[in-house]
């Protein structure tokens, strides 16, 4: 009897071993499913997530969830660069929509401002000798640099105004504790920047609207050609992120459709592109 007692204890607990093993086993595979889920991305990843954190994907990632067409990408990228579009268009930005009204307002009189700058004593006398009208081939030079110039400001006045790159860094913080902490931190940087932006801006405003008013009182006859140039020169603004943004989709796409995901180079070379 005490036998049978030892054999059945006995088996009961091999029984109870085997079944812990297979519950380890188990647990083991499941780590294993959710360690290869959070490798490889699959398109529910990519629901989530808005152009400018889709464009600045890792390339391994990027291959895996981002299969955007040529267009949609193409598209992608004149949304965020195109003054008009960028502004206006709705969009998943982080971007606070005053702000981009303001930038864009603040643009436009700059590309009026340093228009005027360019107007120096050659040119008023070209102006005089054509009877005031308009010479598209002379005033050409004056154009590209004002836009240039323009340009270049209009950088700086972005990374003052807009706040998405800074709201990305919260977002890809897995931890919520340290999420938290950097939201926190990253708030007061968004706000120190926004205040030195409505500052600039207004000082910019009213220096634009002092020069440009002395400007036109003096050279009354020069109004039309001013005008006119600062016209062509947004245009020109406006037209050029549609050539400009073809060239990062001729390298990213074939990097992403790339069969054996061997193409990291050219991915590399459509994320330098793309910053132009």
């Amino acid at each position: 009897m005490d036998g049978i007692l030892v054999n059945t204890k006995t088996d009961l607990v091999n029984k109870k071993d085997q079944v812990n093993e297979t519950d380890m086993k188990e647990k083991k595979k499941d780590n294993l499913h959710n360690e290869n889920k959070e490798e490889k991305p699959n398109m529910e990843d990519a629901k989530g997530l808005n152009d400018q954190e889709l464009n600045t994907l890792d390339y391994e990632i990027a291959c895996d969830i981002d299969h955007r067409t040529y267009f949609q990408y193409y598209f992608s990228l004149l949304k965020k660069k195109h003054l008009i579009l960028f502004t206006f268009w709705p969009m998943d930005d982080y971007n606070l929509a005053p702000m981009k009204i303001l930038l864009f307002i603040v643009s436009f009189s700059l590309y009026f401002t340093i228009n005027a700058f360019f107007f120096t004593d050659e040119t008023m006398n070209k102006i005089y000798e054509d009877d005031a009208a308009f010479n598209f081939i002379y005033q050409l030079p004056q154009i590209f640099y004002s836009s240039v110039i323009s340009a270049v400001i209009n950088m700086i006045l972005k990374m003052l105004s807009l706040s998405e790159k800074k709201v990305l860094e919260i977002k890809k913080e897995k931890n919520a504790d340290k999420a938290k902490e950097k939201a926190d931190k990253i708030k007061k940087q968004i706000n120190i920047t926004l205040i030195i932006f409505i500052i600039l801006s207004s000082l910019l405003m009213l220096f634009f609207w002092y020069f440009i008013s002395c400007f036109c009182a003096v050279y009354e006859n020069t109004q039309s050609v001013l005008i006119s140039d600062t016209l062509i020169s947004f245009i020109l603004s406006m037209l050029y992120p549609f050539a400009l943004n073809l060239l990062p989709g001729l390298f990213r796409i074939p990097a992403l459709r790339a069969p054996n995901k061997d193409q990291k180079y050219k991915y590399t070379i459509s994320g330098y592109v793309a910053l132009i």
